[in-house]
Order: C-alpha cells, then structure tokens, then sequence
C-alpha cells in the first residue's frame, strides 16, 4: 500500500567468489520453487529454457538416486516458459529434493519439507515477510533499495517453510521514472527482475515457500471494482506463471495448510472479491482539495489532537463518509471467502490458527479505506465471531513497510472503551521498498518525524495512543516463527539476523502467545 502525504504526516547469504562453475550461465536462471506443500505433496515450478516437454525428478537424496519419482510437464510460451508440476505420493514430515530436465539441460537442485501428520506433535519453524522491489533507478543496474538481504536471512534460518505475502513485485514501483507494468508480459519482467538477485532464488530453492499477492501484483490499492477486470487478469496470470500455486476464480487466492497438531495457516484473498474502497465515488474525499479524509473513523477529540500538524482534522470528516465506511453490505473478503474461512478456522483442531493477512487488521486510524478498517462492519463481525468462538488465533501481515506489533481492538478510541479481543497482529517488514520512516520524513522534511510519531501516537496506550509493543518504522525486517505445543512466538529480525530494534536501542521483544 503506497501511502500519499497526508497519510505519512499523521501516521543472508554471503556472496563470495565466483567459481568457474558459477561464470557458466545456468540454463535455468530464474531457478527453482516448491510451493503449496502438505504431508504427501508440492506444486514445483521452474523457467525453462525454451518451449516443450520438462521433467522433474524428486528424491530423498540430493544427487537424486535414491527413491526417484519422474514427473512430467510442459513449458509454453504462452505462460513465458514457466512450468508447474504437481508431485504427491510423498511421505509426510520428510526432506525431498528435485531438479528439472530439459533435454540435455538440468536446473540447479531444489528441495522442500512435507508438512508431519496432523495427529503429529512436531515443533514448526517458518519466517514471513513481504513488500520486494528489485527495481533499479533510471540508468542504473543496482537495484535501488537494496539486494534483498531479509530473503538471504531467511533462508539461512533453515526453516520448515517460509512465507511470501505479498507485493512480491512491484507493478508501480515507488522508484522515480519507472513507468508501470499493467501488462501479462510486462510482469513477467518485473518477476524475471526480482529473482534475478541470488538470495531470493535461494530462498525459493531452499525450502517449500508459501506465495501470496496484494495489491502491487495489480496496481497500488488494487480493487477490481475501480481498477477493473482487466487489470486483475493480468495480475492473476503472471502471478500464476511465476509462483507454484494454485488459483481458482471462485475463491481466488484463498488457502490453508495443516502443520502437525499445532499450526494451522489461513491465506486470505483480500483482493479479489473486495468491494470499491470507500473513496470511490467521491466519498470521504474533501470536495474543495479532492484529498480522502486522513482518519474519518478517528474521534474528534483525537482528530482536534492532531490539527496543528494537519488543520483539515479540525474539521469532521465529510457528509456520509463514516455510513460508508461502516456500511454492512461492503465486503473485503467477498461472502463465500469469508464464510469457507470462517467455517474451517472454527472447525479447526490445531492449537494455533495462523492468519496471513495482506493488509493490517489493527486499527491505525491513519487513511483507513485500502485496510481492514475501511469494510468496519465486516471487520468487526470478524472479529466478535474469531473472540468468541476460536481459540489460538494469530494475524500475521506485511503491506505496511513497517514492524509493529499490538493487539487487535474492536475501537481503540471509542466511548466504551478499546474493546478488546485478545488476538494479536504482528506486522513486519518490509524486504526491499520504501519505509515507513523514510516515507515520512521526506515528506514532512524531518528526520525527527517517524520517531515522533512512534513515540507519540504508535507505543503509548489508549487513549493517549495504540500501545504497541513494538514500532519500529524504518527497518528492513521479517518475521522468524516457531510452534510448539504450549507457545507460540514470532520474533521480528533484520537483514543480519539481528532483533529489530527501537531508535532508543530497545528491542522490540518476543511475541509469544500461549496455548489457550
């Protein structure tokens, strides 16, 4: 989600040197990826060197001569070479290895981990992170943020899977001149860009790797109802083409995977079946500057509170902006999403159910309309239905290019007091884009801005603030996961593996959450 101003005013793998082997150009160099893993099977994926018949062979061993399974596909252009080869039949909580052929050609050797048994006892590891541009500046070849080194870490945890959610490219980069890609082909080369860099190819060869989009995949704060049908067939196809998973138009992106005993996951599609953003139309949009109100859904004794720093929040937020907002019929996860969701999370027996979510569920009050605070009703439903009925459960987001970490309320601000559920919302990241920080202090022009803001409004508790354990607004971060029977704990790190810490020094501690 790219934030305009008003919005920011308020609110590894070591490469050493190359070996004779390494100068010959692989005839896969876009590499190899296993996703969609269970405990009998994985969709693997690669590019392949030209059109036409692919194999894949997987294996117990990595030189693949032991228990060798062929599997057999085929590369078209009309899908840029891309491959995906269901594998099933394997045997649950085992390392597999696989590798592609092409005629004489083979890829470099990839491997996963098959998800143990449900009725198994296994401690699960996993990171996630998300928000990846690989994208160089006009004229450059160095890509502008950085080369990815969260992706490297990641890896290097040697974990049981690892979790891609979201803006896994940049359509719009964020980087000055680069015009957009809004084509099927001119993804393709968006996708080809970012794993051009060695340490997300690693990271999908190294272990099964859980893909999922946002709204960068499409355009910023993609909604098929405003950026239209075309735009979204376009993302879905090259997404398709560059991730090993599966997709279906009646449910979209929406997935979930068992763990063992204690670890269920949840993708949700939070893109394909939303309703316009409460904007649309003109609502919540000041009709003499044609600027969406930045916090319609804050109180305006919090609104009154900022209003020397933004004089438009003296102001209540415009004619039918909060009906809107709160309009019950207005759908984020689209009604059949939901309700399979809903069903499967409170039927579920694992002891922690993990939420991947796209956008924050957290109230941030901040230009609510592209996140969960802009459906309310839909929000709040959720909500009451996930505290009263399910036990266990944990949001783990992306999108906000920023890590913060707090408890998820029905209304922070409101009359009755913060309202809460008990769930908590870890945020982390990003990979490679803009942050937060940096985001707000060129637009306000002080670097004493994002602290202030941290210090002011993100860490102290209501009503004065959101009271987060942890906001830290300007590091390239992910989120290093590990289940167990009695506890769950996300531990959010930076590029070298290190806690993510606070600008004081502190760090921002383990997030653990017993078993209920």
């Amino acid at each position: 989600m790219r934030r305009p101003p008003l919005f920011l005013a308020l609110v590894c793998l070591p490469l050493g040197p190359a070996s004779a082997a390494a100068a010959t150009p692989s005839p896969f160099p876009q590499g190899v990826a296993a996703g969609e893993i269970t405990a009998r099977s994985a969709l693997v994926w690669t590019r392949a060197p030209r059109p036409g018949p692919v194999t894949v062979e997987v294996a117990l061993d990595r030189r693949l001569t032991t228990a060798r399974r062929v599997r057999r596909g085929r590369a078209t252009g009309a899908a840029d070479r891309t491959v995906r080869i269901a594998v099933a039949g394997l045997t649950p909580a085992t390392r597999w290895f696989y590798r592609f052929r092409q005629g004489r050609a083979t890829s470099p050797v990839g491997s996963f981990r098959t998800a143990p048994r449900p009725s198994s006892p296994a401690t699960v590891r996993f990171a996630f992170a998300g928000d990846a541009d690989a994208q160089p500046a006009p004229g450059s070849t160095e890509p502008f943020y950085n080369r990815f080194e969260v992706y490297g870490r990641m890896a290097a945890e040697r974990n049981d899977f690892n979790v891609s959610i979201g803006d896994t490219i940049y359509s719009d980069s964020e980087v000055p001149g680069v015009p957009p890609a809004l084509t099927r082909r001119a993804k393709w080369s968006k996708y080809r860009q970012n794993l051009a860099l060695p340490r997300l190819r690693a990271l999908r060869a190294d272990t099964g790797l859980y893909s999922h989009w946002d709204d960068h995949e499409f355009v910023n704060d993609f909604s098929r109802a405003e950026s239209g049908a075309a735009v979204h067939r376009a993302g879905v196809a090259a997404f398709t083409d560059y991730a090993p998973v599966r997709y279906r138009s009646a449910t979209g992106l929406y997935r979930r995977f068992r763990w063992g005993r204690h670890l269920e996951v949840f993708l949700l599609d939070q893109r394909s079946f939303r309703d316009a953003k409460a904007t649309a139309g003109g609502t919540c949009v000041d009709a003499t500057t044609g600027i969406p109100d930045l916090a319609p859904t804050a109180p305006q004794t919090a609104r009154n509170a900022f209003s020397a720093l933004v004089p438009a929040l003296a102001a209540p937020p415009p004619p039918g902006c909060l009906d809107r907002i709160r309009d019950p019929s207005r759908t984020l996860l689209g009604r059949r999403q939901y309700a399979a969701f809903t069903s499967a999370v409170a039927a579920s027996s694992a002891t922690f159910k993990v939420v991947m979510n796209e956008t924050p569920i957290q109230e941030l009050y901040a230009l609510p309309y592209d996140r969960w605070a802009g459906y309310a009703a839909e929000r709040e439903r959720l909500l009451r239905f996930l505290s009263a009925r399910v036990r266990g459960v944990v949001f783990l987001t992306t999108d906000t290019h920023a890590n913060l970490v707090g408890e998820v309320r029905l209304d922070t601000f409101g009359p009755s007091g913060p309202g809460p559920t008990g769930i908590t919302e870890v945020v982390a990241g990003p990979v490679a884009t803009m942050t937060f920080a940096r985001e707000l202090g060129a637009v306000l022009n002080d670097p004493r801005a994002p602290d202030l803001l941290a210090s002011t409004f993100f860490r102290p508790p209501p009503p004065r603030g959101l009271g987060m354990r942890c906001a830290v607004l300007d590091t390239y971060a992910y989120g290093q996961v590990e289940v167990t029977a009695r506890r769950l704990t996300v531990r959010l790190k930076d590029g070298a593996g290190r806690p993510v810490r606070h600008p004081d020094g502190s760090s921002c501690k383990p997030v653990v959450v017993e078993a209920g």
